[in-house]
């Protein structure tokens, strides 16, 4: 999605709501949490733009202000309890299978990775871990956002999802294969262009 030169700031935050709205059902699994710290979000972006300073892009600013506001949510509504739909793969996991050998060692040598510096500074490269991330099981992205992107302590995560840290270790883990496995495909897999 590219927004226009001459589009007021408005116009880009209201662009950017549905990208907000879906990273906050994910972390906050009820359609109100998400709606409102979302409301919450764009209110505080909108009443304060002069905030906005440039030194990240637009995006990266709205999902800073969204990440408080999902830590305070998850915060306030700790005693409510929400039931997430579908069913997730909790007991078996094929990427673990495929991974590793009986004796630990890795199946197959992982893939060259080249200059992870380098590439964690490109767009397109954010843009593919965002798609590998989505594609991840609900209750392991959930997980590895609530470690990676807000910044969570274990102890919180178990705390607010009533998890053992034994499971909420072995989530993390099966999340990181998937990721692991997905950047390999989409990313550094692909041909280098001279």
């Amino acid at each position: 999605m590219s927004t226009p030169p001459n589009a007021t700031f408005e116009n880009q935050v209201a662009e950017l709501r549905v990208y907000l709205l879906k990273f906050a059902r994910l972390q906050l699994r009820n359609e109100a949490w998400a709606e409102d710290a979302v409301s919450e979000t764009l209110l505080a972006a909108l009443s304060k733009p002069q905030a906005f300073e440039q030194r990240s892009q637009l995006k990266t600013w709205l999902v800073g202000i969204l990440k408080h506001k999902i830590i305070d949510a998850l915060r306030h509504h700790r005693r409510e309890v929400c039931v997430a739909s579908g069913s997730d793969d909790e007991q078996a996991d094929p990427l673990e299978d495929m991974a590793f050998k009986a004796d630990g060692h890795y199946a197959e040598k992982p893939a060259e990775w080249g200059n992870p510096e380098q590439d964690m500074n490109s767009r397109q490269f954010f843009a593919v871990l965002e798609a590998c991330t989505d594609k991840l099981p609900a209750v392991q992205g959930r997980l590895f956002l609530m470690r990676e992107w807000l910044e969570l302590s274990s102890e919180e995560i178990c705390k607010e999802l009533a998890l053992t840290p034994t499971n909420l270790y072995v989530q993390l883990h099966r999340a990181r294969l998937r990721l692991r496995e997905c950047l390999e495909l989409n990313w550094f897999a692909r041909p280098s262009t001279p």
